[in-house]
């Protein structure tokens, strides 16, 4: 037997509940937050469901021009109407756009939070803001953006589309694969990261074979939110790195951008990350990350090229120079030329392979 190395676990502190029906104790978990007058964000398309809610808890206000990447111009006019409406707390609702907007109102004012995912993005589970400005994402990290609450309530996931779903499902695995080869990853990390992978990898297929699928709905719920705490317990590496330039510099969909890159991000890093892989392949049970994750995108009907996002090729040059300026921790050391390579094939959809 081999002994458990030295290592700090920090717990972030939130509030979760899961199961249908959960929706309904937004107002009750305002009140025992001691709010009164909430200021609801979502996007246009979940406004009806924004609108109800908003209505239950007598919201103060409502913002339904939440945006993908937090823009700062979204985020500046949303600031000006929540202290115009002299509202005390937040409550975001849908997917990562929703809840980053969340989080960054609330890293400007203080403000107690509730998030209630749409998606299997994860973000509510992490002290993680990544906002955008002229073109350029910038990502920090601060207790002040983590959720009080976060309400997982499965019908709410429902008639999430399955395409969606996938693509969603795939951002939240990119998490728990980075986790476990972060130069400050754990045992306690390591074992949520596997599950969270394995939960995923069970539920994303049957979702999108059969959308009302109540059992995978709640599976990918549990594996998003491993997932998330994952994201928020290490250090992000090349993976998201990248993911923040490409959906920065081309505006790229957030969730696609990482379900195209992870397996190609995988093969750079794989051996370099021995242990890791070995833990993705267990639960894949494939016999190759990089391979096991190129084929689940397949299975599930996700994008495989960056092109079919609408990325340049001229642009790829230019991400790799954004992504050398800022040097990430990452078990490979981050080569121009290799990621050059590593872009080109996942530009075109090739099959990724490490050089």
């Amino acid at each position: 037997m081999t002994g458990i190395y030295p290592f700090a676990y920090v717990s972030n502190p939130a509030r979760v509940l899961f199961g249908s029906g959960r929706i309904r104790e937004v107002a009750p978990e305002l009140e025992r937050l001691g709010c009164r007058r909430a200021f609801v964000v979502c996007t246009a398309d979940q406004k009806d469901l924004a609108l109800r809610v908003a209505s239950d808890c007598a919201a103060q206000a409502m913002f339904a021009e939440a945006t993908m990447h937090t823009p700062l111009g979204v985020t500046e006019t949303a600031l000006s109407q929540l202290r115009a409406a002299e509202c005390d707390s937040l409550v975001a609702i849908g997917g990562g756009s929703s809840i980053g907007l969340g989080k960054a109102l609330a890293l400007r004012t203080d403000l107690p939070q509730i998030a209630v995912p749409t998606t299997y993005a994860g973000s509510e589970m992490t002290t993680i803001l990544g906002e955008t400005k002229e073109g350029r994402k910038m990502t920090l990290r601060s207790p002040r953006v983590l959720p009080e609450v976060v309400i997982y309530d499965v019908d709410l996931t429902i008639s999430l589309p399955p395409g969606l779903s996938s693509v969603s499902g795939v951002n939240a695995i990119a998490h728990a694969v980075e986790a476990l080869y972060a130069p400050d990853t754990n045992p306690i990390v390591s074992m949520m990261a596997e599950e969270g992978i394995s939960a995923l990898t069970r539920a994303l297929p049957c979702i999108v074979t059969v959308p009302s699928d109540v059992a995978a709905r709640e599976a990918a719920q549990y594996g998003a939110w491993l997932s998330g705490i994952c994201l928020g317990s290490v250090a992000m590496g090349l993976h998201h790195k990248i993911c923040h330039v490409l959906g920065g510099s081309f505006d790229l969909r957030h969730a696609e951008t990482h379900a195209v890159m992870l397996p190609h991000v995988v093969a750079y890093n794989s051996a370099a990350a021995l242990a890791a892989m070995e833990r993705v392949e267990n639960a894949l049970r494939q016999p190759d990350a990089a391979a096991g994750l190129f084929a689940l995108n397949r299975t599930l009907g996700n994008p495989l090229s960056l092109s079919e996002l609408g990325m340049p090729y001229e642009g790829i040059a230019r991400a790799v120079e954004q992504v050398m300026k800022d040097q990430y921790s990452n078990p490979r050391p981050l080569e121009a030329a290799a990621l050059h390579s590593m872009l080109a094939r996942a530009w075109s959809g090739e099959t990724p392979h490490a050089e």
